[in-house]
């Protein structure tokens, strides 16, 4: 999963988000959104589609399936 965490943590990056704003859009805790991002946790399918669409990328990019 190194490179999910890769591309969430650039992802926020590029986007100009804070780790506390990514984690109220989820309706989770900041320290629950961290563990995504250094990957000691991994999102529920749910999740992980709301983060595919703050970003506006693919769940497939997000875990490294495709490049874009």
């Amino acid at each position: 999963m190194k490179i999910f965490q890769e591309r969430l943590l650039e992802q926020r990056k590029l986007n100009k988000l804070t780790q506390q704003q990514v984690s109220e859009y989820l309706h989770i805790t900041q320290p629950s959104y961290i563990r995504y991002e250094n990957g000691s946790a991994e999102p529920s399918l749910e999740n992980l589609v709301k983060l595919a669409d703050l970003f506006d990328v693919s769940t497939d990019f997000l875990l490294g399936r495709t490049q874009y």
